[in-house]
């Protein structure tokens, strides 16, 4: 059975106190209801800003099943770098994920396909597993060419890996014209999009590899439209945006398989 995953990206928002509540608040949740969630609990992982990773992960360390990640890592081992974060010091603090390719990523810093290949190499190499962000801007899905941008962002990202690499990542599918503006990709599109991609992944790695890989949804993803996106086939959970810093409604996500 493919790993479920719910994760929560917090992008620049909260203050330490604000990111100590929210963690000690939906930690408190999912141990108190860990009884009705038994075997069919996902995995839970934050992704807090930089700064606030120790103390998140200090925190996971004491619930099964629950992780911490960076909301990035820089393509390079180390060096004259101001600002930016390896991925070995990633590692060094216990985190175990981290994302690579986010769309706003993407848009804001100009990261393109050779620079995250370079990122995912870093994080493996770290022994982090990265969470591959792939997703068409609104433009492209007018066009219909939502399934060959994807495509292009897989394999020039990601494909070069061997069966063993590719089987150590997760994948997350985004809409771009979804992210933040309270329009969801329906179920059905989301299906769509996710079997493709496993299609893809079954050419490339075969049909054990594409079968057991886990792929996110995200874009406006929340308490409301979880569950019906989540009873997807081929929609193994979601990386949660804006409803991850509501401690109820992340719950209530965590909760939606």
């Amino acid at each position: 059975m493919r790993k479920k995953i719910v994760a929560g990206n917090w992008k620049m928002n909260l203050d330490l106190e604000q990111a100590g509540d929210l963690t000690n608040e939906v930690c408190r949740l999912i141990k108190e209801n860990e009884t009705t969630t038994g075997g069919m609990a996902p995995e839970v992982i934050f992704f807090p800003p930089f700064v606030f990773l120790p103390m998140v992960e200090a925190r996971c360390r004491e619930l099964p099943g629950v992780y911490s990640g960076a909301q990035n890592c820089h393509h390079m081992e180390k060096g004259a770098f101001t600002g930016e974060v390896s991925a070995a010091m990633i590692r060094s603090l216990g985190v175990t994920h981290t994302l690579v390719g986010h769309s706003e990523r993407r848009a804001y810093f100009g990261e393109d396909e050779p620079l995250l290949a370079q990122k995912v190499k870093l994080a493996l190499e770290n022994d982090l597993t990265p969470v591959f962000c792939c997703g068409e801007v609104l433009k492209e899905r007018e066009a219909g060419r939502h399934f060959e941008v994807i495509a292009s962002q897989l394999v020039d990202g990601l494909f070069w890996l061997d069966k063993t690499g590719i089987g150590r990542v997760v994948i997350a599918y985004e809409p771009v014209w979804a992210i933040g503006t309270g329009v969801t990709a329906s179920p059905e599109q989301a299906q769509e999009v996710h079997a493709h991609i496993r299609k893809l992944l079954a050419e490339t790695y075969g049909q054990e590899v594409a079968g057991a890989m886990t792929i996110l949804y995200g874009g406006s993803c929340n308490a409301r439209n979880a569950k019906e996106l989540f009873s997807k086939p081929d929609v193994d959970g979601g990386l949660i945006g804006g409803a991850s810093l509501k401690p109820a409604d992340f719950f209530q996500i965590i909760q939606s398989f």
